[in-house]
């Protein structure tokens, strides 16, 4: 049995993401973690499981990288005390940019990640998705063409 914490971004992220989770055979141990400004996501899960939270490393209004950047770090600051008490065996996430810093610490904490780019993404790739190809263990598209923006993605159709 594999523990799995499942990120909720908000919106389509969120309903990507679960239409995913609900494919998450019983045996497994869900937890899941959530924005704290994210005011829908909680309502929508199916599934039974502990609920983390963390900061918004980006609010959509956010167009200075260097707010982003200083967004970051308590972030990541929430991250590390969320892999530290949920302790999860893999990191399942949709897109959101709560997927940068949630990644890279979960890879020093020799955590497996699996990422699933947003349906949206026909020809481009998103800002999360360049973050954290390189370091995620699985990486799936939801697009043939995406093959061609990230070379050792797997294709395994749309989800919606």
């Amino acid at each position: 049995m594999a523990k799995v914490l499942v990120a909720l971004g908000m919106g389509g992220h969120t309903s990507q993401i679960l239409r995913l989770v609900d494919g998450i055979e019983e045996k497994h141990e869900l937890c899941y973690l959530i924005c704290t400004d994210d005011k829908t996501s909680k309502a929508k899960i199916r599934k039974p499981g502990p609920i983390y939270y963390m900061k918004n490393p980006r609010d959509m209004k956010d167009k200075f990288l260097g707010k982003v950047a200083l967004k970051m770090v308590p972030a990541s600051l929430d991250v590390i005390n969320v892999l530290r008490h949920s302790r999860p065996d893999v990191v399942l996430c949709s897109g959101p940019s709560m997927a940068i810093p949630l990644f890279w610490i979960a890879k020093i904490f020799r955590i497996k990640t699996i990422f699933l780019e947003s349906w949206v993404r026909v020809h481009n790739k998103s800002q999360a998705g360049r973050f954290v190809y390189r370091i995620t263990d699985l990486f799936i598209v939801q697009w043939k063409n995406m093959l061609h923006q990230y070379p050792k993605a797997k294709f395994k159709g749309r989800l919606s």
